[in-house]
Parts: structure tokens; C-alpha cells; sequence
């Protein structure tokens, strides 16, 4: 990774104060607007999750008050395509929130990190890197061409996976389980039925967990729009970036072994998870350390480079912050 600090020389916009929004009763951790622009989420060492609805004039109105966690909440992020939230907890755990009926509630709970979950971040599915194609060298067979089509349905079918990032030192993917697939594996579509079920929870699993790189608690991780490359960094003043591959081929024996024990040598099992995970590995493509000297980072974003050295127009940086009072700007090369 290389620093890059280039400017296109263009002035800012002119930015005005326009409304304060109160009603935390700690220090608000972060803040979160919806793909849509209508909603703002807010955290807060209060354990509370606000949203905010936008109104007119520059007016917002507090729609939902959660409290959920049992612990600070470190994190929110909303979902790339859908009005639902993610949050972060000291609780160890993950919730998603969605509204029903008027009313904002919580539809899963993704448990499994051992201390403080800091972060999440959102995928995007449609730029996902994994590809198929009949020229590409290393699809193999049919057969295994087959398996990764079907992986890639799969993955369309359950929508953007979430990635999370703790004290307990791992970087975590995890996916939603769609309904039919979950009504399937518990045998409840054997019979058809008038009936109708009408909870909105949804099942998330565990799907896989990055190589451990980190040595102190991980504060923030950014999974990118552009590349899917998945970044992460915290106490240890390290950045770490990560990429999805597909595994050279698949052995049946290896994808049962994968299923009961776990994508990654060291990793708990993922429960409910499908053996086509076992397609698929994490790895690190870059790794800086002392990335703001001997001073912690408190977050990293990808976004898209504007300056006049961009290589591409779609062409991509990450930006980090750092105890040491700087915004360092990063590209890959």
C-alpha cells in the first residue's frame, strides 16, 4: 500500500450549520444516513439506537428509540439497498432492525464475537469480484463451473453479506439465510398451507472469518463498493486488506470438513452454513504496519479518487484517521 496525498486543487463547497438533533444521553458513537437519504441513525454510549426522519425544512423527527443492546453502542450502518440497520454493541453482539407495522423493531441478532463488536459494514452484491466465465482459467470442470454459478445465485438470493470487526481480534462475514432456504432445512415446506407466517425476523449465520493479522482490538472495517476488498484497522496501527477468491478446486470431503468445522483453519463451526462456502477463501493482498507511526487508528473508508493522478475514473483510496491527529490518504499498488 502506498500513501497518496495528491490534491486536484478544487475549492470546497461552502458548507452551512443547519440543525442540532438532541435527545442522547451519552456520547454519540456514530452516525449512519439510509441509501435512500430519508433516515438518520445515531448511537451512543447511552445503549441506544435513534432513527431520525427527515422533514421539511431542515427538520427532523425522531421515529424510533431502540434499546436493544445491553452494553454501548459503537456502530451503525444501514443496508445498501434495503431500510434496514445494523449496530454494533459492548454487548458482544450485532443487531438488525427493520420497521413493522409503524414501528421499528429488531429482526436478528448476530451473535458469536467473545468481546466489543466496533464495526460493521455493508456489501454491495452487484460488484462482487467472483465471477464465472467460460474463458477463465481456473474455473475448471463443468462441475465446478456449476458449483460456483450455484454459489453466486445463492449469494444474489440472500442479498449483501455484513462484515464485522472486534476486540476479540477476527474480522467476520456473515449472510442472511433466505426464508424458503431456512423453511426447507427445517422440513416446514413438505406440506403446502394457507397459512401464513408473518414475523419479520430473519436468520443470519456466520459464514466466514478473515486471517487473523491484528494483535490488539480491531475498531473499524470497510468493505468496498468498487473492488469488494474488505479493509480493517485498530489499536495495533496496522491496515489490512482483504480479497475473495476462489479456491483452486473443491473436494467433496474438504467441503463437509468446511461445513462442520469452520471456512479457515482456526475458526468456529458455521451453523446452518452451506457446504458451497468451502468454494471460496479469504486473503490478505496488502498489509501496512505503523500506518500512523506508533498512534492507534480509529477507522478506515474507502471512496472514490478524485485528485488528477487517478489511474481510472472509477479508481479508489482509502482514507484512514489516526490518534496522531492526521487523515492519511491510501492507494493500492
Amino acid at each position: 500500500m502506498e500513501q497518496d496525498m495528491g490534491d486536484d486543487g478544487e475549492e470546497d463547497d461552502e458548507w452551512r450549520f443547519s440543525v442540532i438533533l438532541d435527545g442522547h444521553e451519552s456520547e454519540i458513537k456514530s452516525v449512519a444516513w439510509s441509501a435512500g437519504g430519508q433516515f438518520l441513525a445515531t448511537c451512543s454510549r447511552d445503549k441506544s439506537v435513534w432513527i431520525w426522519e427527515e422533514m421539511e425544512d431542515d427538520n427532523f423527527e425522531t421515529i424510533a428509540v431502540l434499546q436493544e443492546h445491553e452494553g454501548d453502542v459503537k456502530c451503525v450502518a444501514w443496508h445498501p439497498s434495503e431500510d434496514m440497520l445494523a449496530s454494533a454493541s459492548y454487548d458482544d453482539t450485532i443487531r438488525l432492525y427493520r420497521e413493522d407495522l409503524d414501528d421499528w423493531t429488531a429482526v436478528a441478532v448476530l451473535s458469536g464475537h467473545d468481546a466489543t463488536v466496533w464495526g460493521v459494514d455493508w456489501e454491495v452484491v452487484e460488484v462482487s469480484p467472483l465471477t464465472v466465465g467460460e474463458d477463465e482459467e481456473t474455473a475448471g470442470p463443468a462441475e465446478l463451473k456449476a458449483q460456483r454459478a450455484k454459489l453466486l445465485q445463492e449469494r444474489v438470493a440472500a442479498g449483501p453479506r455484513l462484515v464485522s470487526c472486534s476486540d476479540d481480534l477476527t474480522v467476520r462475514v456473515w449472510r442472511r439465510v433466505p426464508r424458503d432456504t431456512a423453511a426447507a432445512a427445517q422440513g416446514k415446506n413438505d406440506m403446502p398451507s394457507i397459512l401464513r407466517n408473518n414475523s419479520i425476523e430473519e436468520e443470519w449465520v456466520e459464514e466466514a472469518r478473515l486471517p487473523k493479522r491484528h494483535e490488539r482490538a480491531i475498531y473499524s472495517v470497510a468493505w468496498s463498493k468498487q473492488t469488494g476488498l474488505i479493509a480493517s484497522t485498530g489499536s495495533d496501527g496496522k491496515i489490512v486488506i482483504y480479497k475473495e477468491q476462489w479456491l483452486a478446486k473443491s473436494d467433496p470431503s474438504m467441503e463437509a470438513d468446511v461445513a462442520a468445522n469452520g471456512q479457515n483453519e482456526g475458526d468456529a463451526p458455521a451453523p446452518s452454513a452451506s457446504s458451497s462456502t468451502a468454494l471460496t477463501e479469504w486473503v490478505v493482498v496488502a498489509e501496512a504496519e505503523g500506518a500512523h507511526d506508533v498512534f492507534e487508528i480509529n477507522h478506515v473508508i474507502w471512496a472514490t479518487r478524485r485528485d488528477k493522478d487517478r489511474r481510472t475514473e472509477d479508481e479508489e483510496i482509502l482514507v484512514s484517521t489516526g490518534d496522531d491527529g492526521e487523515v492519511k490518504v491510501w492507494t493500492l499498488g
